[in-house]
């Protein structure tokens, strides 16, 4: 696989998704989850939406229970929070393994184009980003610490 747009994935409401429909996109993508100290940051990257949609921005949420169980829902129940407390509207798709034997083949080629934290290649915790240029390449990887807000500059240098 050469880029994001090898890629497919199943909507939130289980509909395939072929990740070329993003082409030409600035994506940030990230593994989410619902009961996760880190899901405000929800708020955040729908401002991150909001703000950047129309100049070519999209974010791309994939929920995952792999890490302390915080996201034990159904994608419905998934949909029905993200909707009722962040507004959501940016795309959200089924729930996903990140790490391990069962990971989805995008986070597997994610964590390959963009390691971690002294080279590792596994995902630590909730709310990893992956920030992915118009041509579909990986340009950064960000903690799960970094705000959606302290992206706008790397953002802008995109669009």
């Amino acid at each position: 696989m050469t880029s994001v747009y090898d890629f497919s994935a199943n909507s939130l409401a289980g509909q395939p998704v072929a990740l070329r429909d993003f082409a030409g996109k600035v994506l940030l993508v990230v593994n989410t989850a619902s009961k996760c100290g880190f899901t405000p940051q929800y708020q955040g990257l729908e401002a991150l939406y909001q703000q950047y949609r129309d100049r070519g921005l999209a974010v791309l949420g994939f929920p995952c229970n792999q890490f302390g169980a915080q996201e034990p829902g159904t994608a419905e129940e998934i949909g029905a929070f993200c909707q009722k407390n962040y507004g959501v509207s940016f795309p959200m798709f089924e729930k996903i393994d990140v790490n391990g034997a069962t990971a989805h083949p995008l986070y597997r080629w994610l964590k390959s184009s963009a390691k971690g934290v002294l080279g590792s290649e596994a995902i630590k915790w909730n709310f990893t980003k992956f920030l992915i240029d118009r041509h579909g390449q990986v340009v950064e990887r960000f903690a799960p610490t970094t705000k959606p807000e302290d992206l706008k500059a790397k953002v802008e240098a995109l669009l």
